[in-house]
């Protein structure tokens, strides 16, 4: 069968960078007075050392983040990707500690997929925390995910150019500081239509699930 080329829109992928912000510690130190009693003898006057600095230690879970093409089964690779191939492809980062992506995608017949999995660590939990509601606020019109990391949430959206549909799903989840971001699209080069928003969706989600657990399995911290 012949096979088309592909559309612009499909050949650019988003990178995006996690803005990593360090958190500090607050120390406070301060020598106690000890108390003297005049009418006390001196082995029973009490004395008092300085008091230990204090610090607000950081929450984490992961300091680096996981290698992503072995992050989602041969078995899903198949699946929702037809055709590709199952070993992905990285995709070259400034970081690799905090910021890692791997790609599939595939033209079988007329049909084609995209799958994308990304790692990006935070340096707390906090952070992690900040960064997901900022994406969450930035691609309405989806919803939650229960039961996935400390916090997921869903989206689908359908596109058009010269014609042509894609529609795509991004799946967003938080574990302690570390971000999970999976999105999956397709098109129909013959019908010019894309797959349905619950084909999309339930794949987005599938991929997520997997990575969140390859998260887990080699948390650190």
């Amino acid at each position: 069968m012949r096979s088309l080329p592909l559309p612009l829109a499909l050949t650019a992928r988003l990178t995006p960078v996690a803005v990593l912000a360090c958190a500090g510690w607050a120390m406070t130190s301060g020598p106690a007075t000890p108390s003297t009693d005049d009418h006390r003898t001196a082995q029973n006057s009490p004395t008092q050392s300085a008091s230990a600095p204090s610090s607000t230690a950081v929450s984490k879970s992961y300091d680096t983040a996981p290698a992503p093409c072995t992050s989602v089964p041969v078995g899903t690779v198949k699946s929702l990707v037809p055709g590709a191939k199952t070993a992905g492809r990285e995709i070259p980062s400034t970081d690799a500690e905090l910021r890692r992506t791997c790609s599939w995608n595939a033209l079988q017949g007329y049909d084609y997929r995209w799958l994308d999995v990304s790692f990006e660590v935070a340096e707390s939990d906090q952070e992690a925390k900040k960064e997901y509601e900022q994406r969450v606020a930035e691609k309405s019109g989806g919803g939650a995910v229960p039961g996935l990391g400390n916090t997921a949430y869903s989206v689908v959206n359908l596109t058009t150019e010269d014609k042509q549909e894609t529609r795509e799903g991004v799946v967003m989840a938080r574990v302690s500081n570390a971000l999970v971001i999976v999105t999956y699209n397709g098109s129909d080069f013959e019908t010019k239509k894309a797959p349905s928003t619950d084909e999309i969706n339930k794949g987005a989600i599938k991929a997520a699930k997997s990575a969140v657990a390859a998260l887990q399995g080699g948390g650190s911290g």
